[in-house]
């Protein structure tokens, strides 16, 4: 299945916002996660990836520079087999809903996308929980239905089989914008070829070299369920 389409939409795009992507490798062997932040003003563009273990935080560079409480989260952490990826403090909610019998569905239920109007940004989250043999992965995208913040849709995205070679990936934004003009549609298809750095610096360099900020890579071995991951920056740690 031809993912290229896919890497060629994310290149020809100024300003797709943050990004998740959920896939398989082609030897079929590791999940993969890839997620990025990008900005476009000086507070969002202040941040880099610091791993903690197995998870992942935002923390600034500067830090005599005003902070935008919405910047600053973990967008990755592991509950046992699940490991989480998102674009806020979802990831929190996911996590504890997890620990107390919950699911990744329930715990998005009583979120809504974030109060940064006019843009009011979507919050994308997607989970490969390596028990759960009903589905390979999941990706979700909470906005508002037709521009309008007094309603939100909770799409949901459940992916029974990984396919080998390619995932699937969701943005926060369709482009630049004013507002930012927010993601419609399914998740779209993007090849992942090769190896854990081979991917990192594949998605890097797709992305716009002014407004990049930071991103993250990670392969999860099926048969082990150990993690390898890699973090780019580009100021900063």
């Amino acid at each position: 299945m031809d993912g290229d389409a896919g890497l060629e939409r994310l290149k020809n795009t100024r300003y797709p916002g943050r990004g998740i992507v959920i896939g398989q490798t082609q030897d079929a062997k590791h999940f993969v996660q890839v997620y990025w932040i990008m900005g476009r003003s000086a507070t969002s563009r202040n941040r880099v990836f610091v791993s903690e273990g197995d998870w992942v935080k935002t923390d600034t560079v500067d830090k005599s520079q005003q902070v935008d409480p919405l910047t600053l989260y973990y967008p990755v952490k592991v509950w046992q087999q699940a490991h989480l990826v998102s674009n806020g403090d979802q990831t929190d909610t996911i996590y504890e809903a997890l620990e107390t019998g919950g699911s990744f569905e329930s715990a998005l239920m009583g979120r809504t996308f974030e109060p940064d109007g006019p843009n009011f940004t979507p919050r994308i989250s997607g989970i490969v929980n390596l028990s759960c043999k009903a589905h390979a992965y999941q990706l979700a995208i909470l906005k508002r239905v037709g521009g309008d913040a007094r309603y939100c849709c909770r799409q949901f995205f459940n992916f029974e089989t990984a396919i080998s070679g390619v995932g699937h990936c969701v943005t926060t934004y369709r482009d630049d914008g004013s507002p930012l003009p927010s993601f419609e549609g399914e998740p779209f298809l993007v090849a992942l070829p090769g190896d854990l750095n081979e991917v990192a610096h594949n998605f890097w360099h797709l992305l716009d070299a002014e407004n990049r900020v930071s991103m993250l890579a990670k392969f999860i071995e099926k048969a082990s369920g150990r993690s390898t991951l890699l973090i780019v920056n580009k100021f900063g740690a």
